[in-house]
């Protein structure tokens, strides 16, 4: 369709705003872990993967909300999150839904994405390489 067409020329935004959003949600599991903010039941001594992964979250997430070094950090990431639902949930239930990873999943395949995509629009590393 002619549409679906013309939105093609927004993708660099599109790509850009999906960075941006799926950074937010990743730094709130960050500072979750880390600050127990937003306050959370599972406050308590950190464990050093979970202050791994809370640091990888936090700060990973700040680096890809601002499109700095975006293919590596994604990868990165991608990295943890298939590793957190292979230890974390997978051992819990075969199914996604009933094992709580279809976040983790759907986290593991957008920075996947982004490491072959790139940042998109409004990220710093469109200024680092010019």
């Amino acid at each position: 369709m002619k549409l679906f067409e013309s939105l093609a020329k927004y993708q660099p935004q599109a790509l850009g705003v999906l960075r941006i959003m799926t950074a937010l949600q990743f730094i709130e599991h960050g500072s979750q872990k880390l600050f127990n903010f937003p306050v959370s039941d599972h406050a308590g001594a950190l464990s050093g993967l979970s202050l791994t992964s809370g640091i990888l979250e936090f700060a990973g997430g700040i680096l890809l909300a601002l499109g700095l070094f975006t293919r590596p950090v994604a990868f990165l990431l991608a990295g943890e999150m298939a590793i957190a639902y292979f230890m974390a949930h997978m051992p819990r239930d075969f199914f996604p839904v009933n094992n709580g990873g279809d976040s983790a999943i759907s986290f593991c395949f957008i920075f996947l994405y982004l490491v072959f995509a790139g940042a998109g629009a409004f990220a710093l590393d469109n200024r680092r390489s010019a």
